[in-house]
């Protein structure tokens, strides 16, 4: 096995490769470092002996405070077979050597494979991964536990069957109020944001920037879309969603605390659905829920709502940890509990 590092400017190879993988995401890819230019950005080829691309990994780094050490983070890598030891290896290999040069501490992943995998596990284990423990809802980087639409060559009529019978009702309520999807781009991301705004405030999430939304619309191109539900000529809801390669993944959404009556979030991702149907995609993926499923989790609502989609319920591995300087790490370690307290 032979390994290449890439940058940020030259990866369509690798951009490539994520793109027909049936392992790949779009977080994988350089477009995605291009959204994340507060971070350094480099990517991973690994090669057989025929030339032949078996796997990447495109790998993010933060400097930790004012300390001279670099987190490395992989974010749903790598990108290769389940099964793929000899590739896996090389790939992490490489990263960590590539990682001297940014005083590296630790490098972690959050790759996308179901929980009950074991022999990836293993493997990674094997590496000198550790894995963190369970999660309740999203303390991870990325979110664990995710609804998956698996279209799988199925037509709308038979996706929208699929549906919950009070979802396809829905539907048609937002339907017959006239209300009107529109698809968009970075232009309306202060739009999205002041709905966003609307909605953090109301369910206490974490607020992103108008520029953020523009970057992911901007840097995806048309691998990106901004949906807009309008209700009267008003916009009361939207969603961003990103294709790349098999899958499209819901990725942000936001609605107004009125006109919440005529359903425009069902619409948004009936529309959405549909794209990833269109494109003929393997998968769509709603992204997070709650990793406890129970009505008395305040997330319970957020997993029903997508849950009813007719979507299965995955649980992934999680994130892993690779200490690759343990006394930087332990630094590191307590140079966050200062900040924590202070804060």
């Amino acid at each position: 096995m032979k390994t290449q590092i890439v940058y940020i400017n030259g990866a369509q190879e690798l951009d490539s490769f994520v793109a027909a993988h049936k392992n790949g995401h779009f977080l994988q890819t350089s477009l995605w470092g291009r959204v994340k230019d507060d971070w350094k950005w480099f990517g991973i080829i690994c090669r057989n002996d025929g030339g032949e691309i078996t796997g990447t990994l495109a790998v993010l780094l933060r400097r930790i405070s004012k300390l001279p050490y670099h987190m490395m983070y992989a974010p749903r890598g790598p990108v290769c077979d389940f099964d793929d030891e000899e590739t896996f290896s090389a790939l992490i290999n490489a990263a960590k050597l590539e990682g001297k040069k940014y005083n590296a501490y630790e490098l972690k992943i959050d790759k996308d494979v179901p929980a009950d995998n074991e022999a990836y596990r293993a493997m990674a284990v094997s590496q000198g991964f550790k894995l963190k423990g369970a999660t309740v809802n999203f303390e991870d980087f990325q979110c664990r536990c995710v609804i998956r639409i698996h279209i799988d060559g199925r037509s709308e009529d038979e996706v929208f069957a699929s549906f919950h019978s009070d979802h396809r009702r829905k539907i048609r309520i937002a339907i017959k109020n006239n209300v009107e999807i529109k698809i968009h781009g970075s232009e309306k991301a202060d739009v999205f944001y002041s709905l966003m705004k609307e909605t953090c405030e109301r369910d206490g999430f974490e607020l992103r920037s108008a520029k953020y939304f523009a970057k992911i619309l901007d840097c995806f191109g048309d691998k990106a879309r901004l949906y807009m539900a309008y209700y009267e000529g008003e916009p009361i809801a939207g969603a961003i969603s990103v294709l790349w390669g098999d899958k499209v993944w819901y990725f942000y959404g936001a609605s107004s605390n009125s006109n919440r009556k005529v359903m425009p979030n069902y619409l948004l991702q009936w529309e959405m659905i549909k794209w990833a149907i269109e494109s003929g995609c393997r998968i769509y993926d709603f992204r997070g829920v709650a990793g406890v499923i129970d009505e008395s989790n305040p997330l319970f609502g957020l997993y029903r709502f997508k849950h009813r989609f007719g979507g299965d319920y995955v649980e992934f591995m999680g994130e892993m940890d690779l200490i690759i300087k343990p006394a930087a790490a332990k630094i590191v370690a307590a140079s966050q509990e200062i900040i924590k307290k202070i804060r």
